[in-house]
């Protein structure tokens, strides 16, 4: 066994669903990362993506195809046992074993919160049939008391509004993620290393500073490197021990916390009856005066700001209370 301890983190140089089961106790990870084997004879992706793999580090090692259900079920199974209730986990996957990786999860406890799309740049060039340009990322949590972590405005408040009058937070949270791949020429890289933004945006969204981030397949040790930059802890294991030297190596000239000054910091307003109990003479009220500032004229959007500084509630909780008590028949649908 080899052990390397940087920064209060702990990674293994062995396999992940051995080295699980030999140093981590049930429920004591916070949320894990990773981006497993994808089946697919990863050792000859160059073919596809026409790249010059003298930039690409040795020491990949890939699962047969044959073996990946049992592979999927044996490592998911460990996933789920070492969470702690309401923990979560994203896991990265190409859609030709994703049938294995959607049964492996489903055999465990875990319950499914989205099935995101990374859509990226650079997809596999095809002739005959269409060019694949996007990677599943299905994000699941484990059931107990309390609430799993969410950070709802840790990229950008609830008020902020994009350039077409949409919401920032919106568009922030949909299920498409449009993020670029890492263009490094000349740079020695793992086989298929995840971008930071991607791991930045899963990272911020669903732990706090301190929490203990786990990734089973750490390959070159993209998940560590962002977990460390944003001062959370991370445990891992790589069985290749090229891979493993390069990532301890890199690591060791971290600096932890060093991408936090990086951040968007978001502009939040708390309002002062946010997450506060609507009764029924504020409900009244409010339909009387959005039907008011419509009379006179105002666009929705308009008598919204309004609203919200008249009654310190969101856009979200106005707009909630007006579609379920006027409905979307009276010829003014709200949206």
């Amino acid at each position: 066994m080899n052990e390397i301890i940087i920064h209060d983190s702990h990674f293994y140089n062995e396999d992940c669903i051995t080295g699980c089961q030999a140093h981590l106790p049930d429920g004591s990870v916070d949320l894990i990362v990773t981006d497993p084997p994808y089946g697919i004879a990863g050792d000859t992706l160059h073919k596809h993506y026409n790249r010059n793999e003298a930039f690409v580090m040795d020491g990949y090692i890939e699962v047969p195809a044959a073996d990946y259900g049992d592979f999927s079920r044996r490592w998911i199974a460990e996933a789920a046992r070492i969470l702690r209730p309401n923990g979560a986990i994203y896991i990265v996957s190409g859609y030709t074993q994703l049938y294995h990786v959607l049964a492996a999860l489903r055999a465990t406890e875990l319950l499914e919160v989205n099935h995101l799309i990374w859509k990226y740049n650079f997809g596999v060039f095809t002739r005959t049939k269409y060019v694949s340009s996007h990677y599943h990322i299905l994000y699941y949590e484990k059931p107990g008391p309390g609430k799993r972590t969410f950070n709802l405005t840790c990229r950008y408040g609830l008020q902020e509004n994009a350039p077409d009058g949409g919401s920032f937070n919106y568009q922030d949270r949909e299920d498409v993620w449009i993020i670029n791949r890492e263009y490094k020429p000349g740079q020695v890289k793992n086989k298929n290393e995840l971008p930071t933004a991607l791991l930045i945006k899963m990272l911020q969204y669903s732990s706090h500073e301190g929490d203990l981030i786990c990734d089973p397949f750490l390959g070159g040790f993209s998940t560590a490197r962002v977990a460390l930059g944003l001062n959370r802890r991370c445990v891992g294991f790589e069985l290749s021990p090229a891979a493993f030297d390069r990532g301890v190596a890199r690591l060791q000239t971290l600096t932890p916390g060093d991408l936090l000054g990086q951040l968007r910091q978001p502009q939040t307003e708390t309002l002062a009856n946010q997450g506060r109990s609507w009764d029924e003479a504020e409900i009244t009220a409010l339909l009387a005066r959005y039907e008011a500032l419509r009379a006179e004229g105002k666009t929705k959007k308009a008598a919204f700001e309004i609203l919200s500084a008249e009654f310190g509630r969101g856009r979200w909780a106005l707009e909630r209370i007006l579609k379920r008590r006027r409905g979307a028949t009276d010829g003014d649908p709200i949206g």
